[in-house]
Formats: structure tokens, sequence, C-alpha cells
């Protein structure tokens, strides 16, 4: 071996002496280049580097410049509340990580919590160019129908035309039985083809607990839902139809002379930062309500179904949301496309590879467990060009007290191609010595 090293340092001083013009240059500064050469070869580190932990410098400070947590949080998280209502949850928008929980699965009956659905099919719609607000519906019997006593209604007649936009207030915000269906019939001709395609869209946001009859809510035999699969539509309904979710922050509309006020009476609670969502009540359902807050950057949601009074189900929104708030975090250690790291790229152009994710890592974590977050990168053996950019090379670790809490993908952050003849024949020789070791 050190004959080996030997003849490739005599090498190097001839390779240098065309490449290098030391009456120009530093002859220390060369010297000290040769010896760097010299010694990464014949004294190199594992060529395979698998793991790599990022500079924990660097990810407090991405934290310091994403979130606005404090840093003297406390490392205890108490209890979590303990509610009367039959069930309920509450569910970080982002991550969707469940921060308390009980009967979160249990089916229930949804209630008016069921024309979130409808909203979220009927805004798809508008979405994809199917339909538009500006549309004009004309109301059929049918949904005039709904203009019973007891029945939360927008007042709408048969035979007029109603635009789309107005209707779509009187669903979210007057909770309209008669929109309801109105909406229905001009989405898919009818009832029960609009009932279908709230099926066919619960079964794609994975709502596994649920299963539509209506597009109201009114009691019906095979209609229930679950607290988690409604969080869980709440946040489609922010994250796909941002345009449409301010309609759920109005606290009243006024049609055809009739004032009418949002049932959600968070939104009028100053104390909270409540922007929106549904109540739902019947007799056999009881009171519900989902509401979404926010605090700084970090967004919450939560769902209380079955409570005994309108009272009781707003407290009890209030008591998750506040705990959420206040025990709580959630930060992006890693935004997409900023460079967390660099790798060592063999046959390549270049030596180094600049690294990172191609999405924003969101975690939500105990306050008292942001600032022991720590992330490490595996790569995926040795790094070999050509290198597309948004490759995947290997994996970012986030890790509390060496426990694993996310995983995500390691993607090349910019392409590297293949280099020279002669850099490839260095890198096999620098490679061929690691092996060694």
């Amino acid at each position: 071996m050190p004959v080996l090293c030997a003849i490739f340092y005599g090498h190097l001083i001839l390779f240098d002496k065309h490449r290098v013009n030391v009456t120009n240059r530093n002859r220390a500064a060369v010297t000290e280049q040769r010896f760097n050469i010299l010694h990464l070869v014949c004294k190199p580190q594992k060529a395979a580097m698998r793991k790599n932990t990022l500079i924990n410098a660097t990810l407090a400070t991405a934290l310091t410049a994403v979130s606005t947590f404090s840093f003297a949080a406390p490392t205890v998280v108490p209890n979590a509340p303990e509610l009367s209502s039959r069930g309920y949850v509450l569910m970080d928008y982002h991550t969707g990580t469940v921060l308390v929980e009980r009967d979160a699965d249990k089916r229930l009956n949804p209630a008016s919590l069921t024309k979130l659905m409808t909203a979220y099919v009927a805004g798809q719609e508008v979405k994809s160019g199917n339909i538009s607000l500006d549309d004009d519906v004309v109301i059929s019997r049918n949904a005039w129908a709904k203009n019973f006593p007891d029945s939360s209604k927008m007042f709408i007649e048969v035979g007029t035309s109603v635009s789309l936009s107005d209707l779509y207030r009187g669903l979210i915000v007057q909770s309209g039985n008669d929109a309801s269906v109105a909406i229905a019939e001009h989405v898919a001709g009818s009832e029960a083809g609009f009932v279908g395609l709230m099926n066919s869209w619960a079964n794609q946001l994975g709502l596994s607990n649920s299963a539509f009859t209506n597009p109201h809510g009114l009691d019906s035999d095979g209609l229930y839902s679950t607290p988690r699969d409604i969080a869980t539509l709440g946040r489609a309904i922010i994250r796909d139809l941002p345009d449409i979710y301010p309609l759920y922050s109005e606290t009243s509309f006024t049609y055809n002379g009739i004032t009418q006020y949002n049932r959600n009476g968070l939104l009028r609670d100053r104390s909270m930062s409540v922007d929106g969502m549904k109540t739902g009540y019947t007799s056999g359902a009881g009171y519900s309500l989902a509401t979404s807050a926010t605090n700084g950057d970090m967004r919450l949601v939560a769902v209380v179904m079955g409570a005994k009074s309108p009272s009781v189900r707003e407290s009890e929104s209030k008591q998750l949301l506040s705990y959420g708030f206040r025990f709580f975090d959630t930060v992006v250690p890693t935004e997409a496309g900023k460079e967390v790291s660099t790798a060592r790229v063999w046959m390549g152009n270049q030596d180094e590879l600049k690294v990172g994710v191609d999405r924003d890592i969101y975690l939500t974590l105990p306050k008292g467990d942001v600032n022991k977050l720590q992330a490490e990168v595996e790569y995926n053996g040795d790094l070999i060009a050509p290198i597309q950019k948004d490759q995947v090379v290997g994996k970012v670790l986030y890790k509390v007290d060496g426990d694993v809490v996310k995983e995500a993908e390691l993607v090349a952050l910019e392409p590297v191609d293949e280099g020279s003849i002669f850099k490839r024949l260095m890198d096999w020789f620098k490679r061929l010595v690691a092996s060694w070791f």
C-alpha cells in the first residue's frame, strides 16, 4: 500500500507540472492541496457512508425561522380533557396527527355534518369546471319540499332561479336542507345520482367508516360517519378547495330579505381563531360541531359528535382546541427545495451533490420535544453519476430522544452529469483504495 501511494503521489506531481503554474500560485497552497489529495486516497473514510447526522444548529435555525413556538415550553403534556360527547377527535391539519380522541371511529349519525361532503363534492365540480358558482339553478318541487317545520332552510321557492353561489352560502351558512337538494340536483341530475358521487369521493378520501344516503343529513337508515372521518373530510375541504373555504367563516347570509346567522357560535368567539366548518343536529344524532382554528402557522381541526346541547358542543370544541394549541406545536424542520446536506458523488463532473426534500416536511410534537428534534440522512449506498434532479438518493430520519418520529425521501436538488474519463478513473481508484480499509 505505501508503494502504491508513493507511485500515485509521483503522478500527482507530474500532473501538477502540466496543470498548475507554481510561479503564479502560492507554493504552500499547492503542497497542501497535494497532501490533501494523497490523504483522501491513502487514508480515506469508507466510501459507502450510509448515515450522516445533520448539523443540529442548521436544523434549529430552520425551526426558528418557520415557527413561533417558545423553547421554554413544558416537557410534560397533561392528560387530554375528558368530554361528554359521544365521540370526538382533535387533529392537526398539516400532519393529520391525532392529538386527542375518544371513540373517534365509532359510527354515529352525522346529521348536518353531512353537508360538508355535499359542499366538497359540489366544490370539486366547480374546481373541475363542470359547473360554475355563477350558474342559475331552477328550484324543483323536490328541493322546496324540504321546507317543512323544524327543517333548517334557505326559504327558496319552486320555479325560482337561484345562483349556485347563493345556494352554496345557503348550504354552508344557513345549513339549508332545501339548498342541499337543489345543489345535488344541479350537479348530478338527481339526489340519488349525487349520493353516488358522495360515496365515491368518500372512498377516494379514505373515509372508510362513512356512508351517505342523502345530501342534507336528515335521519335516514344507513347514514353514518365518525369523528375521525369528519375531521379528515374537513382537512380535505381546506386543502383542496382554498377558494371556497372562506365561505365557512361567514357569520350570516341574507336571501330573499331573510337574514339568518351561522349556527357555529365559535365564529363569533373572540377568544378563539375559529374560521369555519359546520354544525349538525337531529333529535337522534344530538348536537355536533366540526371546527377549524389557527394559532400562528398551526391549524387544528376538532370534531365533537353527539353533544347534549349547542353550548356543550361549543365548550367542548373550545377545550379541545385550547389543549392542542397550548401543549403542541407544528413545525417545518425542512422546506421543499432547500439544501439539508451535501453528498459525495462518484464518477461525476462534480464531487458534491446538494440534497433535500421535494415537499415541506411538517411535524406535530409536544412543545417540550421541539428543541430535542434531530435529523439524520441515510444514503442508498454510493451515489454514482449520472444523477437526475429529484432522483431519490436516500431518506431523512427525524428523531426525538433517538426515536424516529418521521421519515422523508431524500432527493437530489440538482443534476450531476457523468465525469470525464480521467475523473472516472480517479474516482475508481479512490473507491478501490477505500474498499481496503
